[in-house]
């Protein structure tokens, strides 16, 4: 009730400063926090502005699917949040999104480094405001690992060696870690560059730089963690219908002890534990004779407006105000990881808005190194390529030689229509 009357009080005084009142769309994905989030800062701003915005929010499963249809075919969103990866494939001409360098004059664009918006630029138009950059970083649920007697791991040897102990000391139903889908994808990914020093895909030529034997040394991993009770078999996940990490009670319960996920998500992992569980950020696991720690680092999603909107000025007014303007900044919070703009990170902090955690989150995914990822790491045909195989492989239907053959032909298929 207190931010509905808010709303209307500032809608009264926004609609007559404002040269025209327009009905606005905006899309995006994410948890149940996010989505709160966002909502209320489309109220103040909508309101602050004199524009009302209707909210399209969806999970992540389908949503890159979902909004390529739409622009596809002409009736996306006027506010959209796009994956930064994506920016290459709406937009390779710069054309495919609208250019925020147009708006600059509602946008403060002076939020954002030279690099920030390099990284949301393609052929020199502004396609999308980073809004955070995020990592993949290893978080461990304190409680369960003290349960078991265990510090955190910092080396893979070491959480290997904790899936014996959780068994025994814990019961058959707990976990270290787990790893399936996409994470599991995402581990071997990890594993393998670590090992290799190199990325899965060179973003310079476009090719495949690992051999399939490093790829198959990477593959085993999912087998190794499996066989020694540090993660949950894929086939056991599928049979509890593969519930995402969020919506499962073995997590919120501490069951499962462990996870591999985007900084950025904090909230999205934290808020459904139960009480009395405690998250903690490790530094990505080490590898003996390892090349590189390998964090897998990048432009979050970004916000961008349709280059068929034709409400784009009033966008603009919204993008800013979620972004740089008060209102805005104190609704969405950290929900989408610490604000990659400057005013908004230091109205944050300010306010105590940002928690210890997510400061300590930050600092290890910009201090880490790793090779530079290539945007089609993040497509579903790659990530088809390596999920659908890695199940296979879990399921025994061939070993890690036959996967690892099959990843190599289907992401070379899928870089042909790049090169």
């Amino acid at each position: 009730m207190k931010l509905r009357t808010l709303s209307l009080a500032l809608c009264t005084t926004a609609i007559a400063s404002t040269a025209m009142a327009e009905d606005l769309r905006m899309s995006w994905w994410g948890g149940d926090s996010r989505h709160a989030a966002t909502q209320a800062a489309l109220e103040v701003c909508g309101a602050k502005h004199g524009h009302t915005i209707s909210p399209e929010f969806t999970g992540w499963s389908g949503h890159f699917e979902k909004l390529t249809t739409q622009i596809a075919g002409g009736t996306e969103a006027d506010l959209m949040q796009v994956n930064w990866p994506w920016l290459s494939f709406y937009s390779a001409d710069g054309t495919g999104l609208a250019d925020l360098n147009q708006f600059a004059q509602i946008i403060d664009l002076s939020n954002w480094d030279d690099a920030q918006i390099v990284a949301g630029s393609m052929n020199g138009a502004l396609n999308g405001l980073p809004i955070s950059t995020t990592g993949r970083l290893f978080v461990f649920n304190t409680t369960t690992w003290a349960k078991a007697g265990l510090d955190l791991p910092k080396t893979w040897d070491d959480l290997i060696a904790a899936g014996p102990v959780f068994r025994e000391k814990l019961g058959e139903g707990y976990y270290p870690f787990e790893a399936a889908g996409l994470d599991a994808a995402l581990i071997v990914t990890l594993y393998g560059t670590q090992a290799t020093g190199k990325p899965l895909i060179d973003p310079a030529t476009n090719e495949l730089t690992w051999t399939k034997e490093e790829l198959v040394n990477a593959i085993s991993l999912y087998k190794t963690l499996v066989d020694n009770h540090v993660i949950e078999g894929w086939q056991d996940r599928a049979a509890d219908g593969n519930v995402p990490l969020h919506e499962n009670p073995e997590w919120s319960q501490g069951m499962i002890a462990g996870t591999y996920q985007w900084d950025s998500t904090y909230f999205k992992i934290s808020d459904p534990l139960e009480d009395g569980q405690e998250l903690a950020y490790v530094d990505l696991l080490t590898q003996d004779g390892q090349k590189t720690p390998g964090i897998y680092r990048k432009a979050s999603m970004v916000f961008s407006i349709s280059a068929n909107s034709e409400k784009q000025e009033a966008a603009a007014q919204i993008l800013n105000c979620l972004l740089n303007e008060p209102e805005g900044v104190s609704a969405l919070g950290t929900t989408r990881g610490v604000p990659a703009s400057r005013t908004a990170r230091e109205q944050l902090s300010e306010a105590d808005a940002i928690q210890p955690i997510q400061v300590e989150a930050q600092k290890k995914v910009i201090d880490a190194e790793g090779p530079a990822i290539h945007p089609m790491m993040e497509f579903p045909s790659v990530r088809a390529a390596l999920q659908d195989n890695l199940e296979l492989f879990a399921y025994g239907e061939v070993d890690a030689t036959e996967a690892a053959d099959e990843m190599i032909l289907a992401i070379n298929e899928a870089l042909e229509d790049i090169k």
